[in-house]
């Protein structure tokens, strides 16, 4: 890995170098060879001035391979596309693959996107456009329109012969899709079949008819679920008519399945900025707020309903010492509970059975964790203040307080998923704000309950 590193790192400094002196053949000879994603991670360090010169020694479908590979967290598609020449950059949108185009436009507003489109080519613009009309996060958005279909009333070879035309352009040749007259989805063949076959062999006869697909209209994350389910390494999306529009290649399925793992680690931490490097102190703030005033106002009511219980912390001030301890257990266990929850409704396995199963396995955990706890802490307790009747409060209130708080924190987030609302917005902190009121609740009834025993 070091001389891999160290190789990378004196490869950058010569191209920096050739930047620098102008030099446009040492430039291209090191900078070609280098894999699409070096070359786009290299691409993204530079300034703007070398950026200009770059643009200069590449021509548009060379930037396009590095476009292509340039990590969407990075959100510089505008200022990449502002330096560059209007029609070369508009060239070099035509040559990328359509899908990987559309997400570099969605980034522009609509006048930006309409001039590129005006100065592109006829039939590179009209692909792109059918693709924009998609609305985002669905299968139409993230589909390709670089695909090869055959009609199932060919033979081998005239297949071949079409797989060996399209191929260059095809983001994918390792499925070929059939179609009929009407240009509906009847099957799929793999680039095997097609070799181990006779030429003379007709594509009905030897295709799977039993063919997966899915229509622009679903879910991006449906779409990334089904993939992973039955390994498939690219997807046909058709519409409401069976009529084949596109495919969807596992390479955007990976880059959907980091994106939705972001956004729910995002939501589980109450914030929404987690993968934005460049954003400033008060852009990040502003996005962070208003879960945060919504917390506060919890949290505010949790400080009320402590001063409810005025009278008993007069009576027994040593109560007040366990608060954090009570609180801080029930907060912990909430968020393990609704993580496992949030996992299991992302996978997509969400049958009542199921469900069930899980409120059922994390109430047994909570009775398991919350009996030990509670006896650990009641001979801690006993030993520290040597008080048999303080301590089982606290052991018997750490009890309760893991059951109902691991219940509720795989609980909330099911029924969220019932009403339709993303379950991961049962954040993190939103569970621990809820089940500290609940642990101050069980705490300070039962001190209430059984103060006799405690004066």
């Amino acid at each position: 890995m070091s001389e891999e590193r160290d190789k990378v790192e004196l490869e950058e400094g010569t191209l920096l170098t050739a930047i620098s002196e102008n030099n446009m053949d040492q430039f291209r000879e090191i900078f070609l060879e280098q894999h699409p994603y070096d070359q786009a991670k290299f691409f993204v360090k530079l300034e703007g001035h070398d950026r200009l010169i770059v643009y200069h020694f590449l021509s548009p479908e060379e930037m396009a391979a590095v476009f292509e590979n340039i990590e969407d967290e990075d959100d510089q598609y505008e200022t990449y596309l502002s330096e560059m020449d209007p029609t070369f950059a508009a060239q070099m949108l035509a040559q990328m693959y359509a899908d990987d185009a559309v997400d570099v436009l969605n980034e522009l507003d609509k006048d930006q996107v309409a001039n590129y489109l005006t100065i592109m080519e006829d039939g590179a613009a009209e692909e792109i456009r059918e693709l924009l009309h998609y609305e985002e996060y669905t299968a139409g958005s993230i589909m390709t329109t670089e695909y090869i279909a055959i009609h199932a009333n060919q033979t081998v070879h005239s297949a071949m012969q079409i797989l060996k035309n399209e191929a260059p352009n095809a983001e994918t040749i390792y499925y070929v899709f059939v179609i009929d007259e009407d240009k509906k989805l009847v099957g799929v063949i793999s680039l095997r079949d097609l070799i181990i076959n006779e030429p003379d062999t007709m594509i009905s006869e030897i295709m799977n008819e039993r063919v997966y697909s899915v229509t622009v209209a679903v879910d991006q994350e449906e779409v990334a679920r089904k993939m992973k389910d039955y390994n498939f390494l690219a997807l046909p999306v058709v519409d409401f008519r069976d009529h084949l529009l596109g495919i969807i290649t596992v390479d955007d399925i990976v880059d959907v399945i980091d994106e939705e793992a972001s956004e729910d680690y995002s939501r589980l931490a109450a914030v929404s900025d987690v993968d934005s490097q460049d954003r400033g102190p008060f852009s990040a703030a502003k996005s962070r707020l208003p879960w945060l005033i919504i917390l506060l106002f919890l949290g505010m009511f949790t400080a009320s309903l402590i001063g409810r219980f005025e009278e008993t912390l007069d009576k027994v001030a040593m109560l007040a010492v366990f608060i954090p301890l009570i609180a801080g257990m029930a907060g912990n266990t909430g968020t393990q509970a609704l993580a496992v929850a949030v996992r299991r409704i992302s996978v997509g396995d969400t049958q009542d059975q199921t469900l069930g199963k899980l409120i059922i396995r994390e109430a047994g955990t909570g009775v398991i964790t919350g009996t030990i706890c509670g006896i650990v802490v009641t001979l801690v307790v006993f030993i520290w203040q040597g008080d048999i009747f303080l301590g089982t409060l606290v052991g018997i209130s750490i009890l309760a307080t893991l059951i109902v708080a691991t219940i509720a924190g795989a609980f909330i987030p099911l029924i969220m998923h019932r009403l339709k609302v993303d379950p991961a917005v049962a954040s993190g902190p939103f569970i621990t704000t809820i089940n500290d009121i609940l642990s101050i609740l069980i705490y300070f009834g039962l001190a209430t309950l059984f103060m006799q025993y405690l004066i």
